[in-house]
């Protein structure tokens, strides 16, 4: 990022004497009555006014009148160089070190649930994942989707911009014709293989379902036993509201809407959490999950240290050498081609 200052502002004061110089001849020709003019008895006045346009409209004459504010042009220049005009080049440096996060999402057919209105789940978890992520800006993130398998959407990354283009690609299962399910187990296994071989001392997963685990190979407590031992803490999220909720359905005459029973693995989701020293939380519309990654947000800070600083360079050369020049051209024409005869 570019600056610029002024090292000696309080020079700029003197810029108030421009002005002044300005309108001082004025004030000095007001004062001793030199403007009252002169008479003077001739035989014909033609003549005389012939000869005054003439002079008027001279070159020199015009010339001649502009040395008076090429003077005051220097001087404004020869001002601002005195205040030392610097630009600089502002440079930040982070010390200490973000987070590693995994966000393992569940993209089962379930999601497409639509009692996080106006969106469905998984379009409103992308919405408040997106946030989170812009929020986390010295962290490194990764992305695990899981259905029926599991799939590393995105590696760890310090480059939001892949993961957040990666996130925006999410679909539903069935929109990706592969197999549905909920594989808790197996998203969760996957996350903490993302972060195992990561160097940093703070590694989280924040895992997000609307189900029960009832496919693959690896039960949720297992993986929850091994995310432990690598020293990796779960947020675990159960997003979906009790009892009935509306689901869109293939219907005789098209896509519909019916109601189904949410079934949701609460006792499961805090049982991962509690043996990892993570959280368990609960959201049932919009605005609780985005309360909860917020909280998140909160607990999990990064330890890093802001410092910036500034180079300046001089400039005042760039505003002292046209200053000198104008000088220098207006006494050389003063006491040359434009000068005065008493």
């Amino acid at each position: 990022m570019t600056a610029f200052r002024f090292a000696s502002p309080e020079a700029l004061v003197l810029l108030l004497a421009v002005p002044l110089l300005a309108l001082a001849p004025r004030w000095r020709r007001r004062r001793t009555g030199v403007e009252a003019a002169a008479s003077l008895r001739v035989a014909s006045t033609a003549a005389v006014g012939r000869a005054s346009a003439a002079a008027g409209h001279s070159l020199r004459q015009r010339l001649h009148a502009l040395l008076g504010p090429v003077r005051l042009v220097a001087l404004g220049l020869a001002v601002v160089a005195l205040a030392r005009p610097q630009s600089g080049q502002a440079r930040e440096t982070i010390q200490g070190e973000g987070i590693d996060i995994a966000l393992a999402l569940d993209i089962s057919g379930s999601m497409a649930a639509l009692d996080f209105e106006p969106d469905n789940r998984l379009a409103a978890a992308k919405a408040v994942i997106k946030e989170f992520v812009e929020s986390r800006q010295y962290d490194r993130l990764g992305l695990v989707v899981f259905a029926r398998e599991a799939f590393d959407q995105c590696p760890i990354t310090v480059d939001h911009g892949v993961l957040l283009r990666q996130l925006d690609q999410v679909k539903l299962s069935t929109e990706l014709g592969i197999e549905d399910g909920t594989a808790i187990g197996l998203g969760l296994a996957n996350a903490a293989a993302m972060l195992k071989d990561q160097k940093a001392k703070s590694k989280i997963i924040v895992l997000l379902t609307d189900g029960v685990n009832n496919v693959g190979q690896i039960d949720p407590l297992t993986a929850a036993e091994a995310a432990r031992a690598l020293g990796i803490k779960v947020y675990t999220i159960a997003a979906a509201r009790s009892g009935q909720v509306p689901v869109p359905v293939d219907g005789f005459f098209g896509p519909r809407v019916a109601y189904q029973e949410s079934q949701i693995d609460e006792e499961t989701l805090r049982a991962i959490a509690d043996a990892t020293g993570g959280a368990f939380f609960r959201a049932q519309d919009t605005a609780a999950l985005r309360e909860i990654y917020a909280q998140i947000d909160k607990l999990e800070k990064s330890t890093v240290e802001l410092r910036q600083w500034t180079r300046y360079r001089e400039l005042f050369a760039w505003w002292l050498g046209p200053a000198l020049a104008l000088w220098c051209l207006e006494l050389v024409l003063r006491r040359t081609a434009l000068r005065t005869l008493p």
